[in-house]
């Protein structure tokens, strides 16, 4: 659910907090290194290194990083800042809800998905074989209401209601 871009800003947000413009400059020139590294680790895909896992996601996340820590540097020249702090960069607080929101997104969707498999599972579909005089009586009603036999039945059984002594009834209704 989080793209390289968001573990990266979401990394150097945690880790920038409190850190000195010369600080985020050694984080930049790291991040500088570690790119190189990782790019020419997965350009060799038979050296996966000693941690294993897929080189070529690992050189999108430090380029990623490298990507932020120098927004972050630039940040705090343009400001002026003598430190980094997460809640002055209005620009890495909206980013940094981006994925969060997703994730929300996607929790309402699957809970959507449940609530119609629920209702899916409650509904009934069935084949009903009716004697030929009911049957007939069945499609003249549906006719005359302008529906089809199904949802006159289907009407039927919305109005069909069962009392204390287990006679089913059925109140007059309009088919609509």
């Amino acid at each position: 659910m989080w793209s390289s871009e968001d573990k990266a800003r979401d990394t150097v947000r945690r880790q920038g907090r409190g850190l000195s413009a010369s600080q985020v400059a050694e984080k930049v020139a790291e991040a500088v290194v570690r790119v190189r590294e990782t790019r020419q680790q997965a350009a060799s895909p038979d050296d996966w290194g000693e941690l294993g896992g897929d080189p070529a996601e690992l050189a999108r996340v430090w380029a990623a990083r490298l990507e932020e820590w120098r927004r972050v540097a630039a940040f705090l020249k343009v400001k002026g800042h003598s430190t980094y702090e997460p809640a002055q960069d209005q620009q890495g607080t909206l980013w940094a809800g981006e994925p969060e929101q997703r994730r929300r997104e996607a929790l309402t969707r699957q809970q959507g998905w449940l609530a119609r498999q629920r209702d899916e599972q409650d509904e009934l579909r069935t084949e009903l074989w009716l004697a030929a005089d009911v049957s007939r009586r069945l499609r003249a009603i549906a006719s005359r209401a302008g529906l089809s036999p199904e949802q006159v039945l289907a009407q039927l059984a919305e109005h069909a209601r069962m009392n204390d002594d287990g006679m089913v009834t059925v109140e007059p209704f309009l088919p609509r």
